[in-house]
């Protein structure tokens, strides 16, 4: 997590005050709770919020890192500082509770409010895509398989592929952010043997979880590995829409480019360079948020009631995934948002191969008209070479050949680009449902 890819809402929820305020407001309210069932006095309780409910400032987070350079125990540091702040009725903090209580159940609101920021940065994103497909909805451009060219499309529709891909993300992403959102206040090895199961009830409440129905002590970590996998799938679907911005700004195809801004410079060297810069940035950044996926995964493994393999990468993959992304779907939102579109760049590549772009309407007319697939597919091949290997016409090789037994207003029918696209209408409205 650095400053030149993070945002400041997202990289604030990771920082050491917001943490320890999380810390905080767990003790409370489980103190809050075991005074209503009389366990604790109802005087501490309202002690602990009145002296220990400050900003934790750069002075308090000192106190806690000295404390803990001697403990070396962080929870402990931070229980030591605040019976500090809150003097006697300190002692009744943290009863019956374990670590992995305040932890798990911190990293749980962590987490929950990290995928709110995220599925917000998936909603700009994704009405910037509508707007630019509906935009463009009309804008012929050549499909490609294996990056040749295929058969004629709408620039609309490729987009609006990308949204379908990003709506489903943001589907997932509601799920993931269901699932993570559990809390444990269960003590050592999550029996509840030493507090009684209505103070987790009531922290959750408090700050807007689901108790989690067996915590061994620990949330079990399997919740955590679908939540880094569904920002691994949102980090690929964000590299796929880099990759094609990339591949249509390249020079030989020009079709769409990021926006260029008065005084941006692209080549320390050459000065005429526009390049892909912020599409290539994302395609790095997909990367590193995918690499918390693994280690995710293996941190579902611990050992019996558990132990805490997974708290040092979990200290890592947390920030650094959330703060990655939030950035990499606010800049790939504002490159579709910016996005320089060349219609007539579009319709120059349609045409440069001699209208071979037709060849499936040709072949199928010619079935229609009664030769087999098997013939009909040779002689449009035949005619089609030519036009790779010579620079013929298309239309021209195929009106010459006495074989083709369509008329020259038949075969001219085939090659109506608005043929292609005539079902896009319809296509993004079972995309966007109106």
């Amino acid at each position: 997590m650095i400053p030149r890819y993070s945002r400041p809402e997202m990289a604030a929820l990771w920082e050491p005050a917001s943490r320890f305020r999380i810390w905080f407001e767990i003790e409370a309210h489980a103190t809050d709770a075991l005074a209503e069932l009389g366990v604790v006095p109802k005087a501490a309780a309202a002690a602990v919020w009145a002296r220990g409910d400050r900003p934790y400032t750069p002075e308090r987070i000192a106190r806690i890192d000295e404390i803990e350079r001697e403990t070396k125990h962080d929870v402990i540091a931070f229980l030591t500082e605040l019976a500090e702040q809150v003097g006697e009725e300190a002692r009744f903090v943290h009863q019956g509770m374990t670590s992995s209580d305040v932890l798990d159940t911190c990293l749980a609101v962590q987490m929950s409010r990290a995928a709110d920021i995220l599925l917000a940065d998936l909603d700009r994103l994704l009405a910037a895509l509508e707007t630019r497909a509906r935009e463009h909805k009309d804008t012929v451009t050549i499909g490609r398989s294996h990056g040749i060219h295929a058969e004629p499309t709408s620039f609309g529709l490729k987009l609006a592929g990308h949204w379908a891909a990003f709506a489903r993300c943001r589907s997932r992403l509601e799920t993931a952010r269901a699932e993570i959102a559990t809390c444990a206040i269960s003590g050592a090895v999550g029996t509840f043997a030493n507090i009684d199961p209505r103070v987790e009830a009531h922290v959750a409440a408090k700050l807007g979880l689901k108790p989690e129905p067996v915590s061994t002590q620990v949330i079990p970590r399997d919740r955590h590995a679908a939540f880094f996998a569904t920002l691994g799938v949102v980090a690929s679907c964000v590299e796929n829409l880099a990759t094609e911005i990339r591949h249509l700004q390249r020079t030989e195809v020009r079709e769409a480019e990021e926006f260029f801004s008065k005084g941006q410079k692209g080549s320390s060297a050459m000065p005429h360079k526009r390049n892909p810069v912020l599409t290539e940035n994302l395609t790095g950044l997909a990367r590193v948020v995918r690499s918390a996926v693994v280690p995710a995964l293996e941190n579902v493994a611990l050992w019996h009631e558990r132990d805490i393999s997974h708290s040092s990468v979990e200290r890592m993959i947390g920030p650094d995934a959330t703060v990655t992304l939030d950035f990499a779907l606010a800049r790939l939102a504002g490159v579709i948002e910016n996005l320089l579109v060349y219609p007539e760049a579009m319709q120059r590549n349609l045409d440069r191969l001699g209208g071979l772009v037709h060849s499936q309407r040709v072949l199928l007319a010619l079935t229609q008209a009664g030769i087999s697939r098997e013939e009909a597919y040779r002689l449009v091949q035949r005619n089609a070479m030519k036009v790779w290997e010579q620079g013929a016409d298309f239309l021209t090789e195929l009106k010459a050949d006495p074989e083709v037994t369509l008329d020259d207003a038949a075969l001219e029918a085939v090659f109506d680009l608005g043929y292609h696209t005539r079902r896009v209408d319809e296509i993004l409205a079972r995309v966007f449902g109106r």
